[in-house]
């Protein structure tokens, strides 16, 4: 019954029915919204996720070639040069790939923040629009 009276034209149904649509339509708008932030949330948690691990690998990467530069300033003192000038070659060349690192897990992380679903306050922003509209139509 509930569905002839939904394939009817709306001028041909009762109040009742129509509010009795509105009702179920507005629920199914916002589960959808609802799924779409939970969506829009998951794809910027994986986001923050890379950023973070990024960090983590430019921490190690400085580690690395802090301590490669200790056993270059080591080396050099005991006047080994071929030693001491392949540590600091290997030394900086960690030092870059940490500073790239962080420049690359900066940019992931600050594209995820802030953590809020903002593709879907937008979409209710806009539902929420169109219904007063239609309302006051």
């Amino acid at each position: 019954m509930i569905e002839e009276a939904r394939k009817r034209p709306p001028g041909d149904r009762s109040v009742g029915e129509l509010v009795s649509d509105l009702s179920d339509e507005l629920k199914r708008l916002v589960r959808d919204e609802l799924r779409i932030g939970m969506f829009e949330l998951q794809r910027k948690g994986k986001r923050m996720g890379l950023g973070a691990g990024l960090f983590g690998v430019a921490g190690l990467m400085a580690l690395f070639g802090a301590a490669t530069l200790v056993a270059a300033a080591v080396l050099a003192l005991a006047l080994v040069v071929p030693g001491w000038l392949a540590a600091v070659i290997i030394g900086v060349a960690l030092l870059l790939i940490a500073g790239m690192a962080a420049l690359v897990g900066k940019k992931e992380v600050q594209q995820a923040v802030p953590p809020v679903p903002q593709e879907a306050i937008e979409g209710v922003r806009d539902d929420v629009a169109t219904v007063k509209q239609g309302v006051r139509s």
